[in-house]
């Protein structure tokens, strides 16, 4: 909020206002049409997901769980443009670390592979905590 309301010249509680003002325009806009386009950001769409037998991870018993509504996200094209431009700029300084340490290997230092972190779902939309209740 601090650097939106410097950007504009608002207060903090104006700018605050008025975000989240726009959260509650696109949770009002879900609920009645169920989708919302924001362009240059993305799509977030209702969907039900159907009923389905699961398992209870500690005790291993199946359980039932019904149908329900969730919110998924689809990224627009500039944004996924971005984060691509991030993983290759994260995939070259991981490049260059190796090869900053392959000379330490080569002298029988030890070896540090690249992590393979798991790229995180991008199918769903969980609202932050917070202020952002509606």
């Amino acid at each position: 909020m601090k650097t939106i309301s410097e950007e504009i010249g608002l207060t903090q509680l104006k700018t605050k206002e008025i975000v989240q003002k726009t959260f509650n325009a696109i949770v009002d806009t879900l609920v009645e049409d169920g989708r919302i386009e924001l362009r240059n950001f993305g799509v977030f769409e209702v969907k039900k997901r159907a009923a389905r037998k699961a398992r209870n991870p500690r005790t291993g018993e199946k359980v039932y769980v019904p149908s329900k509504f969730v919110v998924t996200f689809k990224p627009g094209k500039e944004m996924e443009e971005r984060v691509r431009q991030m993983e290759e700029a994260e995939r070259r300084r991981e490049e260059a670390e190796a090869m900053a340490s392959g000379s330490s290997e080569m002298m029988g230092g030890p070896s540090n592979p690249p992590s393979q972190t798991p790229e995180p779902p991008t199918n769903t939309f969980a609202p932050p905590p917070g202020d952002f209740d509606h």
